[in-house]
């Protein structure tokens, strides 16, 4: 039998009127410390989006989308926080906010493949 390992993740939620409170699914951020395993991956669906909001900043949400995806991959194009280790940078984008990308609460699981797993999720939950 193939180990598992914990993992966490958290679903990035696009809120283009914070006021209203209403949201879609974009994204989902999963961590695997013992893999140290980080990984975002985002699908913003914009006919949905201006369904929400006509006026909605769709580029705008596409560059937090894309700062969240690099932000996992570290590296210089995550500016500071690429010198954080991956479990400080994944607290860091699961922490709540009130903006217009907005994760969801962070849940837990069991992966043998956490690449595989955030594929899974991302299809489950935003596609």
């Amino acid at each position: 039998m193939t180990p598992r390992d914990l993992f966490e993740y958290a679903v990035l939620r696009v809120v283009p009127r914070v006021e209203r409170g209403e949201s879609i699914n974009a994204g989902v951020v999963l961590y695997c410390q013992a893999r140290s395993f980080l990984a975002a991956r985002t699908h913003l669906d914009t006919v949905r989006l201006r369904a929400l909001d006509p006026d909605a900043d769709v580029t705008g949400v596409h560059a937090a989308l894309r700062a969240a995806e690099c932000l996992c991959r570290g590296g210089s194009e995550a500016g500071q926080a690429a010198e954080e280790n991956p479990g400080r940078r994944f607290r860091w984008l699961a922490a709540p906010r009130s903006t217009v990308l907005q994760p969801g609460p962070v849940h837990t699981g069991l992966t043998a493949d956490p690449d595989a797993e955030l594929d899974r999720l991302v299809t489950l939950l935003v596609r």
